[in-house]
């Protein structure tokens, strides 16, 4: 007898791993640190700071679940956040129109990146390096190399809340990183979208060769990217408070970190947003350890760079793992036998 290539200890070691990993740290650092770790503070600060990186990282993996890469997403978050900031502050909007106008300007500039890959295939790498490139030189034009700070009577605190306020006693911008992978979960896993998006991921030429319109999926994967982008911008601005040309960049590499992480966790091989949460948690957990620890400014880059390229080296041991199973799983399947001829098929004169 054949062995089931399907270990159920080996899946859910696989697809829970990273979430058990999560618990882990959490219980290492709350016996190495008693007395600031494992605190409702640290929980607070974990939620509240992390929330951004969580929302560029689910923004980061949409359109990897098409095999593309946005690498202009930490230039668009400069940008929208500076926008929001010059729009209330200089300009005089009110913040709800303000706010709105950035995040459908995100959407548009994910529609340019997505014009650009597929109509003009040009790597995606590449493409939207250059288009980020340009976003970082209107940020400038924007601000003219300064910083948009607020009079003396402040931004609209309706404005800040929607960093600063809390719900249910944690604070909101978790609600809406929950929210998010919530949509993004129900888009990817359990609508037909979701479906024709990984299989245009996984095999392209496939995904012509049925029928599915490639181009303007992927598209849509750039324009929910800049538009998740626009928000994470809003939520930026009513953080910082000030607008920071530059801020932006530290984004990138966290974004892209818990992007390729979350493809090694819940569905492993394949990136997916409850993964991407999964993955940002770690990094929040160990990156607010070490910090409490006192370790020196360099450890967090590092930290990021090392557990970036873990993530790229699991992600794909992972996509070929799956493919390894599913080559087996049809190996050992037992042939169909061939269609037994009828009577109809002599009396018509057709072949057996």
């Amino acid at each position: 007898m054949t062995p089931s290539p399907h270990r159920p200890g080996g899946h859910l070691i696989g697809a829970y791993g990273l979430l058990a990993l999560t618990g882990l740290l959490f219980l290492i650092f709350s016996l190495a640190l008693p007395r600031t770790f494992p605190t409702l503070d640290t929980v607070d600060s974990i939620l509240s700071n992390q929330s951004i990186p969580a929302v560029l990282a689910l923004a980061a993996m949409v359109p990897i679940v098409t095999g593309a890469f946005d690498l202009s997403i930490g230039y668009g978050l400069g940008l929208a956040h500076v926008m929001v900031m010059q729009l209330i502050v200089n300009d005089g909007w009110p913040w709800p129109l303000a706010c709105l106008a950035v995040i459908v300007a995100g959407a548009v500039v994910g529609v340019l990146n997505g014009v650009v890959v597929v109509f003009g295939r040009i790597d995606s790498f590449i493409a939207t390096l250059g288009t980020g490139s340009m976003l970082y030189a209107v940020t400038g034009w924007v601000t003219e190399g300064g910083r948009i700070v607020p009079g003396p009577q402040g931004l609209p605190a309706a404005f800040t809340d929607l960093y600063d306020s809390t719900f249910l006693g944690l604070p909101v911008p978790a609600f809406y990183v929950l929210a998010l992978a919530a949509a993004l979960w129900l888009v990817l896993e359990r609508l037909p979208l979701g479906r024709y998006l990984y299989v245009i991921g996984s095999n392209p030429r496939a995904a012509d060769l049925v029928g599915i319109p490639t181009r303007r999926y992927t598209l849509y994967t750039f324009t929910a990217s800049g538009l998740i982008v626009g928000f994470a911008g809003v939520l930026l601005a009513a953080q910082q408070q000030i607008g920071n040309p530059s801020v932006g960049l530290d984004y990138l590499l966290p974004a892209f970190t818990g992007a390729l992480l979350g493809a090694t966790a819940i569905k492993p091989g394949r990136p997916n947003a409850l993964g991407t949460v999964v993955a940002v948690a770690v990094l929040a957990v160990g990156l607010t350890g070490i910090g409490q620890m006192g370790a020196d400014f360099w450890t967090v880059p590092l930290f990021h760079g090392g557990t970036l390229l873990l993530a790229v080296g699991l992600a794909g041991y992972a996509a070929r793992r799956r493919l390894r199973t599913g080559a087996v799983s049809a190996r050992d399947a037992p042939a169909e036998p061939p269609p037994t001829p009828t009577q109809d098929d002599g009396a018509t004169g057709t072949a057996p």
